[in-house]
């Protein structure tokens, strides 16, 4: 039989998608899950079959998600759940695509802020908790992104790449510092077929998103439940993938004289994905 998980679950952007598949994972596995995400009706829908505990939550305020990883703990306790606060998934993100110079600032400002800061801010907030507790686990759901420089996503690489530095830099302050039983993991996965990538089907930007195997939030959630009980600095899905870029990344020069076979390659799968979407519309709505 499975050993209870230990304490209540934090999952944010939690209203659609990934946030959700990775709730509801969790909540399979017996975790608590508070679903916390910037929409508080979606998020309170999305919270009804798993238990309804929910909260609206910008990542971006950082007292708000201190008092959310307060909140957690102490209604795991009320709940009867071991350990508090063990564990906090940074999930939320937004995706802008284009070259970076056709960004204004105000749209630079809020990937970096909502990506990056959230995601720092979550993790600040878990591990206030964690560390006085002594224990607990901090998953932040980077991308293949964070990997790589992904042309076309320039800006949101740039602060899935900050996330990774920020999540390995602090585990490694948390084993100086004597926590052993605290952790910090960081999960890459792939393009994943999401509503962030719905309407991406015709944006050349995007194209890096689709140069491998679409995955299924429910895959990449699966993954994370794993990944919640056994953590690990960093884990890629599919694990081929992460290599792969990790190459491209060691060896930029090759990197840049590949991309335009890399992205042909990326536009040849939105092309794919939308025949497929078109097929599977025309299969629930057929002609009458």
């Amino acid at each position: 039989m499975t050993n209870p998980p230990p304490g209540a679950a934090v999952v944010t952007g939690a209203a659609g998608g990934l946030g959700r598949a990775i709730a509801a994972a969790l909540h399979a596995d017996g975790w608590p899950v508070l679903l916390t995400d910037l929409d508080a009706e979606a998020v309170a829908v999305a919270a009804a079959p798993l238990g309804g505990w929910s909260r609206a939550l910008d990542v971006r305020d950082e007292a708000a998600c201190a008092a959310v990883a307060d909140e957690a703990a102490a209604e795991a306790a009320a709940r009867g759940a071991r350990g508090g606060l063990g564990l906090w998934v940074n999930n939320a993100g937004i995706l802008v695509t284009g070259p970076s110079w056709e960004q204004d600032a105000a749209t630079r400002r809020r990937v970096v802020e909502v990506n990056a800061l959230g995601a720092m801010n979550g993790t600040l907030a878990a591990l206030a908790v964690m560390r006085a507790q002594g224990h607990g686990h901090v998953l932040n759901v980077v991308s293949l992104a964070g990997l790589v420089a992904a042309p076309g996503e320039t800006v949101y690489a740039a602060s899935k790449h900050a996330l990774v530095a920020f999540s390995i830099g602090t585990l490694a302050d948390l084993r100086l510092a004597g926590h052993r039983r605290v952790h910090v993991s960081c999960l890459c996965p792939d393009g994943i077929w999401t509503p962030m990538l719905h309407d991406r089907l015709d944006d050349p930007g995007a194209a890096a998103s689709f140069t491998g195997t679409l995955l299924s939030p429910e895959l990449v959630a699966r993954r994370a439940a794993r990944l919640a009980r056994r953590p690990r600095p960093v884990v890629s899905v599919p694990r081929w993938r992460g290599a792969q870029v990790r190459l491209f990344d060691a060896m930029p020069g090759v990197a840049l004289r590949l991309a335009p076979l890399i992205l042909a390659a990326g536009r040849a799968g939105q092309r794919r994905q939308l025949r497929r979407t078109g097929a599977d519309q025309h299969r629930r709505n057929p002609a009458r």
